[in-house]
């Protein structure tokens, strides 16, 4: 083991944003250590750090891991994220984000391990009028996967009090783009989300974009979305941790986002944009449980954490998502 660097389990690392967290942490100085199951992550994403592959409901594996590194803090990143198969499969749902993360936080008491940055969603408020979303919002999920996210938040909140654990609650609005140095992109299977889907259009390597609904209560009649860079969002949680492990916070729950909305139709034509490149459009239906406008109010990360995102306009976002695709596909 690395005992001059700092452990930090990663359950869930081998994803999106879990894969990007593991830079996130080397870079800082810390050892993390990933575990994931790769239902939904990749073992090539995961860069030069101890992998495990096992599921968060392995109590031996978990055991053998606290027992093996004196753990800072466990991230979580394992949930499943999907919208529309949380609709269609919400049992599934109820059993990997909420059932395994309530087994993961048991063992994690057992062993001692009190520090836990959780992974929640702006999906936890629904259906909002507000032009900005703060933490005080009515929380009233309209989707499984939502619903899902806010129990694991209440089950933390009980916990809290309890004195069983220390928790950062971080609520992303919409992660976007990639490693600024091309090292990872954004790579579920299938894709399903807005900006690596259209990239793909531009490339060509699918015909069109599908647009899901163009009468939402919006200026141009498609959904608003709050994005935030991938690359800050793992910033905030390094903060995130670092107040945990200092005390400085014992339980926090932070937005996540730059209180920018964009809507599809705006990130379809500033990707056409900055591309260059013609990107055909089909119309789809409506997604059920699909909010019309979710931005966010992110004051409360920059007052409590002294977060402050460095890429804030969606054109990053997309050059850095556009960039990486190639940098990773020229040396597949």
């Amino acid at each position: 083991m690395h005992t001059d660097l700092k452990p930090v389990l990663v359950v869930g690392g081998a994803g999106y944003i879990g894969s990007h967290m593991v830079l996130a942490l080397q870079r800082a100085g810390y050892f993390p250590v990933v575990l994931d199951n790769l239902s939904k992550g990749h073992r090539h994403a995961v860069h030069h750090a101890e992998f495990i592959l096992a599921d968060m409901t392995e109590t031996a594996v978990l055991k053998q891991l606290f027992a093996k590194y004196d753990f800072h803090a466990v991230m979580h990143f394992a949930s499943f994220i999907e919208v529309g198969e949380s609709v269609k499969f919400p049992a599934r749902y109820y059993q990997n984000n909420v059932a395994a993360t309530i087994h993961l936080l048991d063992v994690m008491i057992q062993c001692g391990v009190k520090n836990f940055i959780f992974s929640s969603s702006a999906a936890v408020y629904g259906e909002s009028t507000a032009s900005r979303i703060d933490e005080s919002h009515a929380l009233a999920p309209v989707n499984p996967y939502g619903r899902s996210k806010l129990m694991v938040e209440e089950i933390l909140r009980d916990l809290g009090k309890s004195g069983d654990v220390n928790y950062a609650i971080l609520r992303y609005f919409n992660a976007a783009g990639a490693d600024p140095e091309g090292r990872l992109a954004e790579c579920h299977e299938p894709e399903s989300h807005l900006i690596p889907l259209v990239l793909q259009a531009a490339a060509g390597l699918s015909p069109h974009i599908t647009l899901f609904g163009a009468h939402y209560p919006t200026e141009d009649g498609t959904c608003v979305r709050d994005y935030v860079h991938v690359t800050d969002i793992c910033h905030a949680h390094l903060l995130a941790l670092r107040a945990l492990k200092e005390g400085a916070q014992k339980n926090l729950i932070c937005n996540l986002g730059t209180g920018k909305g964009h809507s599809v139709m705006q990130v379809i034509n500033a990707a056409r944009a900055m591309t260059g490149k013609e990107i055909p459009i089909k119309m789809g239906a409506e997604r059920r449980g699909d909010p019309a406008i979710l931005v966010a109010d992110a004051s409360l990360a920059r007052r409590e954490l002294n977060w402050l995102p460095q890429y804030t306009d969606i054109e990053s976002m997309i050059l850095h998502a556009w960039r990486a695709m190639f940098t990773l596909q020229a040396f597949a």
